[in-house]
């Protein structure tokens, strides 16, 4: 074949973003009902098109995000989380899709704006479990963000951002159990938040939990980076099985 015979693929760029937020005791993740064809009154992430040949994609993701749920990027931590190509995920076109992440604690109620007819928090659990049906591959995008949101809970101190500013273990437990899907036992729990170099410190008086039991208060500490890390009980079994030869 000649090279004046070949043409390049039609292929546009979107942006997905998985927007996640502790609500009560359960994880959620940011969802619209989208207004416009395709998948037109079902639940997606917010995101879409680049608006022109001078948008970066980072940009498209802060303006989505504002457009479609009235947040401001600017106060999050956008972080790419995945690339998205497989051919038929979108009946429209060849439409690869850049994900963005974020985690963070107490976000604001979205208003829906653009081609979405109504945002809002849905918990993961929904979600992961499908009982809340997701356009196009977003059901996907969601798993993988969750995914990557827990592993990140393992070796940075990011739990404390969902606390006060000062809180007990067994409020830190709490945010992980929240994250992770799983319930923890507290001993095992208190006993690994201690190994762990500069995560929390000692924050002055006891505090009455709910069962006129007294607490241990703590703030978040110095650290970033968990040493060791927190690791999830069946990412702990791996590990040591690895270790052990087993």
């Amino acid at each position: 074949m000649e090279v004046d015979d070949w043409h390049a693929p039609r292929v546009l760029l979107t942006v997905d973003l998985v927007i996640l937020t502790l609500r009560g005791p359960h994880l959620h993740v940011l969802l619209v009902r989208r207004g416009v064809e395709p998948h037109r009154g079902e639940m997606a992430l917010p995101g879409g098109f680049l608006r022109d040949a001078e948008e970066t994609i980072a940009e498209a993701a802060h303006r989505e995000l504002a457009e479609e749920a009235g947040l401001d990027a600017a106060s999050l931590h956008l972080e790419r989380s995945g690339v998205y190509d497989d051919p038929g995920r979108d009946p429209r076109d060849r439409v690869v899709s850049v994900a963005y992440l974020a985690i963070a604690p107490r976000l604001p109620e979205p208003v829906a704006g653009t081609d979405a007819a109504g945002a809002c928090w849905t918990p993961v659990d929904d979600v992961l479990t499908g009982h809340v049906k997701l356009a196009f591959d977003h059901r996907r995008i969601v798993e993988d963000g969750v995914e990557r949101a827990r592993a990140k809970l393992e070796r940075s101190s990011l739990a404390t951002a969902f606390c006060g500013e000062t809180f007990t273990i067994s409020d830190l437990q709490q945010v992980y159990e929240a994250v992770w899907g799983i319930r923890l036992d507290p001993r095992n729990f208190y006993r690994k938040v201690q190994q762990v170099q500069d995560f929390i410190i000692a924050a002055g008086p006891l505090r009455r939990t709910e069962h006129g039991r007294p607490a241990r208060l703590f703030r978040a500490g110095p650290g970033r980076t968990l040493h060791p890390p927190m690791l999830r009980p069946a990412a702990l079994v791996t590990e040591e099985g690895a270790d052990d030869g087993r």
